[in-house]
């Protein structure tokens, strides 16, 4: 895996395991890799995989089963959602907005941005 730099790097595992959530590779109520496994195949600390279950955990994506390991939720893929929607509205949205108004883009003309991309998506 590669890390950004401006991102804690337990936030990107973070991100990494809620990816796996969303594209159905870890299903609800399934084991998910141990701490150790996850801390090897990204060639990380098992700490700061550690700490990336434990923010998971808070979150309520993924929950520990003493002695057996680490389970995806069962409401996981909306806690995801949620999470990385108000994730986006609270980071990478005043960001986008910024640069917005510094170029005079229009919403109308991000609205027909939008739309195209939508369509293409679709068609593929």
């Amino acid at each position: 895996m590669e890390f950004k730099e401006p991102q804690a790097i337990y936030l990107q595992i973070a991100d990494y395991v809620c990816e796996k959530i969303l594209l159905g590779v870890w299903k609800s109520d399934e084991k998910i890799s141990s701490v150790r496994e996850l801390a090897v195949n990204l060639e990380v600390n098992p700490n700061t995989a550690m700490r990336a279950y434990e923010f998971l955990q808070n979150k309520e994506i993924i929950y520990n089963k003493r002695g057996i390991g680490f389970f995806v939720s069962t409401n996981a893929v909306e806690k995801v959602g949620s999470f990385r929607r108000q994730e986006f509205i609270e980071t990478e949205l005043p960001v986008f907005l910024k640069n917005m108004h510094i170029l005079n883009i229009s919403i109308h003309e991000i609205e027909k941005y939008y739309m195209e991309f939508i369509n293409s998506k679709n068609t593929k």
